[in-house]
């Protein structure tokens, strides 16, 4: 990951767009964590039931996701962290990611201040990605060797 550029103070030209995966996965975060809430506020009663798990018994490596984010929402590290710790982990580190870059693009498109974005190369993105399949994949089948 690189910076691409400095800080500017009420910037001027044109605002550089959010990639449309931004969006996307920022609004799976937020609807995400919106769930997790009804969730909570419905006493365990309103979710989305997971198909691999309705349909086979075996555990998806999001299965938990929504648990965990309402554990979360109350507080409860310990609970949210047996519900699924790979999302526990990879969750903050993606929404701060995401998050950072939506501020940077919200503050520059109110001309208040133009902050670095983060990029990285097409190659260093794949490869992140890889890895991150890899590891939820291999998460997947170790959850159900118990």
């Amino acid at each position: 990951m690189s910076l691409s550029q400095s800080v500017v103070l009420r910037p001027a030209g044109p605002v550089q767009p959010l990639d449309r995966r931004v969006w996307g996965l920022s609004a799976v975060g937020v609807g995400g964590f919106a769930l997790a809430g009804l969730y909570q506020l419905s006493g365990q009663r309103i979710g989305v039931p997971c198909l691999l798990h309705a349909t086979t018994g075996l555990n998806c490596p999001l299965c938990g996701s929504t648990r965990m984010a309402a554990a979360l929402l109350r507080g409860d590290l310990d609970a949210a962290w047996h519900f699924n710790p790979v999302i526990l982990v990879l969750g903050p580190l993606l929404g701060v990611a995401l998050g950072y870059q939506v501020l940077a693009w919200a503050l520059e498109s109110l001309r208040l201040v133009r902050l670095p974005r983060l990029s990285m190369s097409p190659r260093a993105a794949d490869w992140l990605l890889k890895g991150v399949l890899v590891l939820l994949a291999v998460y997947g089948v170790a959850r159900n060797l118990n």
